[in-house]
């Protein structure tokens, strides 16, 4: 019987390996490419240089359709190769796509806390809605631009979490801040302006105490800061160091501990996390129930007197307007203020074009030369929409 062409051998092979199931398939590699190299390495004959660039081209050719029938079989058997085996730019561009998942992904309350975290797990916090983020009138701009204006500040915006109350603050916020946390409340719009005192202001105070519990128990000391409170210096050198709670003040008596004249204001507080703090927190949320209609700081006027505050033995201490300030009452010295609030001001646009006005303040204040600093006394200007006295 008359042997079947080299030429005639390989075709039958090649059709009976691409007709074969997947398993089979996978199988005949081995032998088909070896078969192929013997065929041709066998017709090899090197006698001019014509033949050995048609031999170069045939072996290359032979090589990348062998490559393919191997990938095929892998992809369609699912075959997984050794790690080695694999090119490292394969692997880099998986680990590449894994780690951005996963930090797309990762925006739990943990995660977010402890990328801000300083050393000792001190975050600064803040809320933020859809009005408060608007681009056209801009409460969250002036927040951010007071810390890059301010005197060693721009620093501190890397511990800085916005804790955004809807979609939109959320998007906004990615846009301009690296930590970003979306608190949703089930059933509840905080997206718009949230009115002094009406029962979308309330609700949002109360959620508020809450959700800084929640950050407490989790053992994180913050520094919680309204949005509307310029950062001009760095304020942890002026907390007191063995104080659980402390609290700026819409008043200030001139004594820390006086809890009958200072007029606290939650907009700006430092709490450390401790038993004491979080069991504070837990009762300053109960009350609420004990005086209806009223927000948080109108309820921590009332219950600060409370004795459990005694027996919980909560270090409360007030901050001083000197270096705690705002529109009910100004720091008088700027070349000791931290922080200016746009307290005792009612309405967005007034609050923005007030903090406007001081930020300018600011920057004129920090372009003097230093002499002129201290000699000139220089003051903020009257508020053209806000005012001084308390609401």
């Amino acid at each position: 019987m008359r042997p079947e062409p080299p030429h005639r051998t390989r075709t039958i092979a090649t059709s009976r390996l691409l007709s074969s199931s997947p398993a089979t398939f996978s199988g005949y590699i081995c032998l088909f490419t070896g078969e192929m190299l013997r065929g041709y390495l066998s017709e090899f004959k090197p006698f001019t240089v014509l033949h050995r660039a048609r031999t170069a081209a045939l072996l290359f050719f032979l090589f990348g359709f062998s490559y393919l029938i191997l990938y095929r079989a892998i992809d369609t058997c699912q075959i997984r190769l050794p790690d080695y085996l694999v090119s490292s730019t394969d692997m880099f561009s998986s680990a590449l796509s894994f780690n951005s998942l996963s930090d797309s992904d990762d925006t739990s309350l943990e995660a977010v806390l402890k990328a801000a975290s300083m050393q000792d797990n001190t975050v600064i916090l803040t809320t933020l809605n859809e009005a408060w983020a608007d681009p056209n009138n801009s409460i969250l701009d002036l927040f951010l631009t007071s810390f890059r204006l301010g005197y060693h500040t721009s620093r501190l915006l890397n511990h800085l979490v916005i804790i955004t109350l809807d979609q939109k603050a959320f998007a906004s916020c990615r846009r301009v801040h690296t930590h970003c946390f979306a608190l949703t409340t089930e059933g509840v719009d905080f997206s718009q302006e949230a009115y002094f005192m009406t029962p979308d202001y309330l609700k949002m105070m109360w959620r508020r105490i809450d959700f800084l519990r929640s950050v407490l128990e989790m053992g994180y000391n913050f520094l919680f800061t309204d949005a509307d409170v310029m950062w001009f210096r760095d304020p942890f050198p002026h907390f007191y160091p063995d104080a659980d709670f402390q609290i700026a003040c819409d008043h200030y008596s001139g004594n820390s501990t006086d809890v009958s004249s200072n007029i606290p204001n939650g907009g700006f507080n430092f709490v450390r996390s401790n038993i004491r703090s979080i069991d504070f927190y837990k009762y300053w949320y109960t009350s609420r129930e004990l005086y209806p209609n009223m927000h948080d700081q109108d309820v921590l006027n009332k219950i600060k007197f409370d004795p459990i505050l005694t027996d919980l033995n909560l270090n409360l201490r007030f901050l001083d307007t000197t270096y705690f300030g705002g529109f009910c009452e100004p720091s008088k010295d700027m070349e000791k203020v931290c922080t200016m609030h746009a307290n005792c001001c009612v309405g967005l646009e007034n609050k923005v074009h007030d903090l406007k006005i001081m930020l300018q303040d600011w920057k004129n204040f920090m372009a003097l030369p230093s002499s002129m600093k201290s000699s000139s006394s220089p003051t903020w200007s009257p508020p053209k929409n806000c005012r001084y006295d308390h609401i």
